[in-house]
Order: C-alpha cells, then structure tokens, then sequence
C-alpha cells in the first residue's frame, strides 16, 4: 500500500511538471475554454461518432516538434514540445510560430499499445493534417496523404514492436498561399479576410484495434418517399462467408433490420409513420451495424441516421423553393468560419466546439454555411443533434478568374494546371465521402465567389451526379452558371437581389457584415473593420433588424434562403454576431431570435 501512494504521488508529480512546462504561445485574445486545457486529456471525446467502435486510444497531447529546411531527414534533436492536435501557428499548441513553403514541420513521440489488443490489427487514425504528411513507426514508413481537411488511416500492426514503446514520428510540408491546394482563408500575410496559416496536425490523432477484416466505412441513404433506409458498409477486405447486418432503434426499442451478403447494400424498410429529422425536431435512429462470419460477430459498430429528405419545388407563384421532407421552408444562418483565436482551426474543448452551433440555434436560426473550411466529425454530429442543417462549403485554393457577380458570366474561365485540377477533384470527392452520412449536409457548394473557380458546370453536374441526395450551390456568389440547384447572390451590407432565375432557388448567399469594435476583445488594436460600422449593441442590432425587415419582403419576390455575415469576429475582422473570444454577444439576443422566427417560418 505504501508503494502505491508513493508511484501515484510520483505520478501525481511529473503530470504536474509536464502541465506546467506547457502554455499558451503570445499574448492575443483567448476564449474561456483555453484555461480548460489539460495536457493530458486533450480533446478526450471519441472523435468519429457516426461509426464508433468502444476500443481506442487517444493520442492527442504533448510531442516533441522541430522545424526544418525543407528535403531534410528525421531531425536528430527536436526544438520542444507542442500540444497536439493544434496547429503549430495556434497559441494553444505552445509554440505559436510559422512553417512555410521552405521548411518542414516534424513530429514525434512514443506510444504503447494496450495488452488486450493483442492478435488485433491496429489502425492509426489522423483527424486532419495540413497538408501533406508523411508517416513512420519504428522508422518504418506506413503511409502518407495530401488534403488539409479529411480524416484518413493506415493499419501499423506491421510496423509494431513485440511489446514496450513504439515510436511515431510525423513530416508534414504545407505551402499555404504559395501553392495550388485548397487552403480556405489561410495566407501568409493576414489581413482584412485573410486569416493566419495553419500547418500540421490539428484534429484528433488515435488508434483503434480491429479484426483483420472490419468495417471501414458507411454510406447511409434515408428515402422519406419510398420509406426506406440505405446503409452501405464498406469493409477493407471481402470474404464468401461475410454477411452484415443493420438493426435500426428508436431509443431502446428495435424498430427494423435488414441484412446483405456478396458486398450489396442494406436497404431497409422503415415503418410508414417513421419520424423525421427537421430542425425543430432533429430525431436520430440509433444503428447497430455488424460485420458476420459463419454466425459470429467479426466487427461491430454504432452509428445513426436520420429520415429525411433535400429538394427544390415550385410553389403556387411559380417560384423555386428549397424543401425540406417535401415542405418548403425558408433556410437561415449565419457564415461560419470556423476560427478560434487560441487554437485557429481546432476549437479548444468540445465544450466550446459546440458552443457556437447552440448559440446559433438560440438566436433562432436553421442553417449555417460552413465556410470554406471542413470541421472535425463531432461537429456534425453536434449539428445532427441539435437540428441545424449545414451548407458545406469547398474550401478554395489557386488562382482566382475575373469576378463578375453581377450578371451570368461572360468569358473564359482561367485554367488550372493538371496537378492542381487533380488535387481539387480528388480533395472534393474526400470531402462528400467524409460527410456524406450526416443527416445535417443539405447543401454541397464547391465554389465561394469566383476563388479559384473553374468548369463550373461541369464540377456541379459531377458533384450532384455523385450524390443526388443534396442540393447543390454552384458557386456561392460567384461567377453565375445556368446549373445545379440554385442561384446565389452576395451583397454587402443589405439585402438585395439585382439577378432572378426562374429555373432555379434564388438565394442570398451573403449579407450583412455589420461591425463593431468591442474593447478588449479584438486581435489587434487597429485594422479592426467590417462592412459598415456601429458603437454599441443597440446600434448593431437594430441595423441586423433593418436588413431582415428587408430580407422579409424579399421572400415574396423569390428568395428562398439566406446566409447573414457572420458567427464571430475572425482576427481583423470585426462583424460577428460575437466577439471572436465568444465572451461578447453583440447583439439583443432576444430580438434577433424573433426577427430570425419570422424568416424561418416564412414559407410555412
């Protein structure tokens, strides 16, 4: 007994020390959850809860970084230690210091690999890394990836020692501005809205034990019309023998199952009055999903779905409007950048991750645009939950065209280069892949504007011919094209509609912008701008009521939905609806939440 309190002291003692070697890098503005951080539990939720497994290990937390010249080899002393999974740049990940297309950022530490895991594969798991890495364990190469915004794995079991520590050590090369990868707002000069680099790790790095054939994936299809449900699970390698089987639960009670054989898919019949999801009433379907052999249980996974169901109609005037479980109804929220000034792209906590989806929803909206970035998993989740339907936006990268958001574009489109026509192709079908299970995607948008926009028709028919289960925005505000689903106008600071389609949803894709400087809570002492500027609360929110006064009588005339400018302050930019800190909200939360009510049940 006296042994063990003196090892639990001891323990006790060095996870206090390597706490208190870790802090936050500079000295700019945090949030509230940033003095929650625990170095030894960071971001401690299962992060993939669409398809959940009940063993893993999370390896989020302190490892040693260094960076390099690039085209060198593994450093032979590394620099200290940084805070996974925030980005190097970020406060949070303790270093705060920039990469460049030059140099090469590495990562290292050692891990063990738990004792009942033993005769399992073993999978290792990143969230997100920007942009290419390059992997190894026990100096040998187990994998390497491009894409700064999709989750991705490789089966290490080779790789792994008999027993003890096993070494991982990570190389990660990102040219930000200087390169043709889609990039979002990230430059290597941040100003006006443009926002600092982000480089490395920055979601959830984990390994999880599975059998030798498992699960991979699922691909989950709700039809409302026909009452089925559609759970395609896609397995690492097949076998004769293998059968899955998909029971579906409303809570406790088994509600319907279905089961496939020869890699078919399982369609399931759902029960006529089955519950659909909506924004005011966000019902998910608990799933069981298995993987069987000879009638044992290969590989088990949870997972839910949601009934529901995207499309456009025309109304009794003849106007196109988007629907909801064949109902229209009038889409509403705010762009979402999703920026953190502790941690830029990774929220600090769980806790603050879903934060700024519930306090959009108690300010009475139904939709937010996720704005040229790619959220980790839980946060889709959280929208699931919660009843928000998301617009996904492409994440835009390379070279822009001329501009012209007024009329239908007259022209020619500028060429990209074939490596960077491939990297956007390959990056964009990752990006459906990975969330084309979450009930909240009503809405796919592969342009913003016209930031490197190009064969516009084209990559909008291929992206709703690869999923005809959403709507598809062609270019948000961009350079208009007579395809997809809608046309989408950008107009700052009032609402307004200067173009009409008579063939297609009319949508304000943004608006507003409305800005106001709040003391003590700003990136930078100056720079400081939005669209148009206000003093106090009051002003601001009555000029947000002025716009959606206008937005109303709009909706006559044919808008169908609209996106207001936006969530939060993001560094120099100063029109969110919060402080970027979110210790601020600038607006009359219970007046906007009316004027929001009276949008969103406009067409009801």
């Amino acid at each position: 007994m006296k042994n063990f309190l003196i090892l639990s002291l001891l323990l006790a003692f060095l996870t206090t020390e390597v706490c208190a070697q870790w802090k936050p890098a500079g000295d700019k503005i945090k949030t509230q959850w940033a003095n929650k951080i625990n170095t030894s539990a960071v971001l401690p939720e299962y992060p993939r809860p669409i398809m959940e497994r009940n063993e893993w290990k999370n390896l989020n937390g302190l490892w040693e970084y260094a960076i390099t010249d690039l085209g060198g080899n593994v450093p032979a002393h590394f620099d200290g230690q940084i805070l996974v999974p925030f980005a190097v740049e970020s406060s949070l990940s303790g270093v705060g210091q920039r990469v460049g297309a030059k140099k090469e950022l590495w990562y290292s530490r050692s891990f063990e690999v738990p004792v009942v895991w033993k005769n399992k594969n073993v999978l290792l798991h990143f969230g997100a890394v920007d942009w290419k890495a390059d992997i190894w364990v026990n100096d040998v190469k187990v994998g390497s990836h491009t894409g700064g915004f999709t989750p991705f794995s490789f089966d290490i079991t080779a790789a792994l020692s008999g027993k003890g520590n096993n070494k991982l050590v990570v190389k990660v090369w990102d040219p930000t501005d200087e390169g043709y990868q889609p990039r979002g707002k990230q430059v290597n000069n941040p100003e006006g809205i443009w926002y600092t680099p982000v480089t490395g790790i920055w979601q959830t790095v984990w390994l999880e034990p599975v059998t030798a054939r498992h699960i991979e994936e699922l691909r989950i299809t709700p039809d409302i019309d026909q009452h089925l449900l559609t759970v395609k699970a896609h397995l690492n390698m097949r076998a004769p023998s293998d059968l899955i089987e998909v029971n579906v639960y409303d809570g406790n009670q088994l509600v319907a199952t279905g089961k496939s054989i020869n890699d078919e898919a399982v369609v399931i019949p759902m029960p006529e009055d089955a519950k659909l999801w909506s924004p005011d009433f966000p019902f998910l379907y608990t799933l069981k999903v298995m993987l069987k052999s000879d009638n044992k249980i290969l590989d088990q996974v949870n997972s839910y779905a949601a009934m529901r169901k995207y499309s456009t109609k025309r109304d009794a005037n003849g106007i196109v409007r988007l629907e909801l479980n064949n109902q229209p109804l009038f889409q509403f929220g705010p762009l979402d950048q999703g920026w953190w000034p502790d941690g830029l792209y990774t929220a600090p906590t769980d806790e603050a991750l879903v934060y700024d989806i519930q306090k959009t929803k108690d300010l009475g909206f139904n939709m937010i645009r996720k704005h040229i970035k790619v959220e980790p998993a839980r946060w889709y989740t959280h929208c699931d939950q919660l009843g928000i339907i998301v617009w996904q936006d492409m994440p835009s990268g390379d070279r822009n065209p001329e501009w012209q958001n007024r009329k239908y574009f007259e022209g020619t489109e500028k060429k990209r280069s074939a490596v960077s026509e491939a990297c956007y192709r390959k990056e964009w079908k990752e990006i459906m892949d990975y969330l084309y299970s979450y009930p909240c995607i009503g809405t796919w948008v592969p342009f913003n504007e016209a930031w490197g926009q190009f064969k516009t028709p084209e990559i909008a028919e291929w992206t709703k011919e690869y999923d005809p289960t959403r709507l598809v925005n062609p270019a948000s505000g961009g350079n208009h094209y007579t395809c997809g689903d809608m046309l989408d106008l950008h107009n700052y600071p009032a609402p307004e509609m200067y173009l009409y389609d008579a063939q297609r949803a009319n949508v304000l894709g943004e608006y507003g912008g409305i800005g106001w400087v709040v003391k003590n809570h700003i990136w930078e002492p100056d720079r400081n701008w939005g669209y148009i500027q206000f003093n106090s609360s009051k002003e601001v929110t009555d000029e947000y009521i002025k716009y959606t006064d206008m937005l109303y009588d709009l909706i006559t005339r044919g808008f169908s939905a609209a996106v207001y400018t936006q969530t939060t302050d993001v560094e120099v930019e100063v029109n969110g609806l919060m402080t970027y800190d979110r210790k601020v909200i600038k607006v009359d939360e219970k007046r906007v939440r009316e004027a929001n009510a009276r949008i969103c049940k406009s067409l009801k």
